[in-house]
């Protein structure tokens, strides 16, 4: 209960300044103003880009486009001023229509292959608070510049009694020390910037938004003279163990979402998160 409380809080900061936002397309992709080389892509679903099955179709079509373009490299963003995402959204999993969990979860499956394994150089520029889902994303990136404030990023899933499924797990891994990983994912672990600094879940400290996209690009920069399929091929190489695993599992790993939302116990947490998520709404 007091990691649970802990995630109360995490969202309790993050829900009273999100400002509303017009009606756009869920995610913006635009070229960088000084580098045509470059997409900025901006995930934009208010108020804290909730990862649900059409904000994921979105990045889906996004990477796909990106694909067939003449980008050499990409910076992951949002247009929230507080929030990069917020993650997973609960409702896709409270009391679901399963044939829409199940396109939700093989949709989600797939935009972590595509942003994962893409041959182009990532980078995040993570401008708020990233747990869960939103934590995976950017952990997807090869890069992450974390604005500083008072937010945090993780992978903090137990502490909503779910279980963090084994690519979200081995993205981890492939972040962060072994040990940190464990330790993080089985206590629901959010980091502080200070504290994500340490374990190398960030890789610097930027000033604002804009400051943090400077970064990303200081990174892509470090590849100029570098032959992309070099570059590319020794990623793929990094990347290759977790990526092998989902492709190898994504029908069991499936399954095994499916039947974890059929448990009592997982839509008992998961109401119990919601209604404190709307006592905390219905007070502000």
């Amino acid at each position: 209960m007091i990691i649970l409380r802990q995630a109360i809080r995490c969202m309790k900061e993050i829900t009273p300044n999100i400002r509303a936002m017009s009606s756009q397309s869920l995610v913006n992709l635009s070229v960088d103003k000084d580098n045509a080389e470059i997409a900025i892509v901006t995930m934009q679903r208010p108020p804290v880009n909730s990862l649900n099955l059409e904000l994921l179709q979105a990045i889906s079509k996004t990477l796909d486009e990106i694909a067939k373009s003449n980008f050499r490299a990409m910076v992951l963003t949002s247009a929230s001023p507080t929030v990069f995402s917020a993650g997973i959204d609960i409702m896709e999993m409270y009391k679901p229509d399963m044939k829409r969990a199940e396109q939700f979860w093989t949709t989600l499956q797939d935009v972590w292959l595509k942003l994962f394994e893409t041959k182009i150089i990532t980078a995040a520029a993570v401008n708020g608070h990233s747990p869960a889902g939103g934590c995976l994303l950017a952990m997807a990136c090869e890069y992450r510049a974390m604005v500083s404030g008072k937010y945090t990023i993780g992978l903090n899933e137990t502490a909503l009694g779910i279980v963090a499924p084994r690519w979200f797990m081995d993205c981890m891994v492939n972040t962060i020390p072994q040990r940190e990983a464990e330790i993080a994912l089985t206590t629901g672990k959010l980091f502080t910037i200070e504290e994500a600094l340490k374990v190398g879940l960030i890789d610097e400290a930027a000033k604002d938004k804009d400051d943090a996209i400077e970064k990303c690009k200081g990174f892509i920069a470090k590849f100029d003279n570098i032959p992309p399929m070099a570059r590319a091929v020794t990623k793929l190489k990094f990347r290759d163990p977790s990526t092998q695993w989902l492709k190898n599992n994504k029908k069991a790993d499936l399954d095994g979402f499916l039947s974890y939302l059929k448990y009592p116990q997982v839509q008992q947490s998961l109401e119990m998160y919601i209604h404190m998520l709307k006592a905390k709404q219905n007070k502000s």
